[in-house]
């Protein structure tokens, strides 16, 4: 294999992750990155595997790793770092069990299937309707802002119990926690005033919860702090987890799967004429284009793995998305092909971690790419080259701007969404 450069967020890294850890998959699947003292682990069983043991793959990073990050922070961040590293320790992502499952149990009923369904079919389906409805006789949007973005924060604001006029607030402050993970030296600055800002937000509504309770997902955690579930770190630390972790990585499933349909317009076409193939389409735009890129661990204990020694408190980077391009689990695998099946991607991890939005992400994506290919033709992309965040764990794009022309097209347009 030849020598590759070991930055994560070089942009050749950031623009096509897939070339990148593809060659690491097939050269160096157990991979010992020096630059970020990690180990990164590429191939979809190897993946799976790792998922699938927690007791040797650890989630409680924030608490266990000695280890200073990478890129390095100056010497005056270390207070700032440290602040964050114990908020985000409150994560129930972030915890092994029997911590993991206390903390997941109070939220637990309420992402059930039918739960899900239920109560958001209808409701995505709506704003879906407004929004499309906003750009449709435009000829050209920005699929990032314009549509994905929009979705899910009024989702899970109205689900949690914040007030709508919040979202855009919501949105922004939440991005500034994620900057943990970007490349940019403000970083930990970022993170721990937005960590401060939430911190203070939610408190207000959790007392206001335990004095009133309501219907609302803050409600449900409120009532775990009162009958000694959960402390109130973790109430508001998973408040703030299940926010973002509610909007953001359904964006990223929305334009991300939106462009992959742009670059198989053919795939689009079958889609718009065989619309009862959305739910295999959206699983396979989930493994293709994968909202989340990696799942981070620590080693518990020390294991063999592809005879190398991963050793205990080693970092460790599980690579989903380049699982999910593994020819050796999916056939074609650099193809979007909506319609594969089955089709056991690791888009949302696995074992004991198994992404607890999972149903409500899918019931979003599936709304919106169905709106998308039955109002409107292929779309073209204004700009070949696009732009993604520096981002170690998702896959964000800048933005995504494309235009259509109706004319030409035939076929029925589900009136609810597009233009009668």
């Amino acid at each position: 294999m030849a020598v590759l450069h070991e930055d994560l967020l070089a942009p050749d890294v950031v623009e096509d992750p897939y070339t990148y850890f593809g060659r690491l998959r097939e050269g160096d699947p157990v991979h010992w990155n020096d630059l970020y003292q990690t180990w990164v682990i590429t191939r979809y069983e190897d993946v799976v595997w790792s998922l699938r043991h927690p007791e040797f793959f650890s989630s409680e990073i924030f608490i266990k790793d000695p280890k200073p990050p990478y890129p390095p922070i100056l010497e005056e961040d270390q207070g700032l770092y440290q602040f964050n590293k114990t908020y985000l320790s409150h994560w129930l992502v972030r915890r092994d069990p029997p911590d993991h499952t206390r903390m997941r149990k109070v939220p637990h009923l309420q992402f059930s299937p039918k739960h899900i369904e239920q109560r958001f079919r209808s409701t995505v389906h709506d704003i879906i309707k407004y929004l499309i409805q906003q750009v449709e006789d435009k000829g050209r949007m920005d699929v990032v802002n314009d549509f994905a973005a929009p979705l899910p924060i009024l989702v899970i604001a109205e689900w949690l119990g914040f007030p709508k006029n919040d979202r855009e607030f919501l949105r922004r402050t939440s991005r500034s926690v994620l900057a943990i993970e970007e490349a940019a030296a403000d970083r930990n600055e970022k993170t721990t005033k937005a960590l401060l800002i939430f911190k203070e937000y939610i408190n207000q509504f959790v007392e206001e919860r335990l004095a009133h309770p309501g219907e609302d997902l803050l409600s449900l955690m409120a009532e775990g702090e009162k009958q000694g579930v959960l402390s109130r770190d973790e109430v508001v630390g998973n408040t703030l987890f299940l926010l973002i972790a509610g909007h953001q990585t359904t964006i990223n499933l929305i334009a991300n799967g939106t462009l992959a349909l742009t670059r198989h317009p053919e795939q689009w076409e079958l889609l718009k004429s065989n619309p009862s193939l959305m739910v295999t389409a959206t699983e396979e735009l989930l493994r293709y284009d994968s909202p989340v890129k990696r799942a981070p661990r620590i080693m518990a204990e020390d294991i063999e793995m592809r005879r190398k020694t991963l050793r205990k408190s080693e970092r460790v980077l599980m690579i989903l998305s380049s699982a999910n391009r593994d020819p050796r689990q999916f056939s074609e695998p650099d193809r979007a092909i909506i319609t594969r099946y089955p089709n056991h991607h690791v888009s949302f991890g696995g074992g004991v971690h198994h992404c607890l939005g999972a149903n409500l992400a899918r019931l979003e994506g599936q709304e919106a790419i169905k709106a998308i290919t039955q109002t409107f033709p292929p779309f073209s992309l204004e700009a070949e080259k696009l732009e993604y965040e520096p981002h170690l764990g998702l896959r964000i794009l800048k933005a995504l701007r494309v235009s259509w022309n109706y004319e030409g097209v035939h076929g029925e347009r589900d009136p609810g969404m597009g233009r009668p």
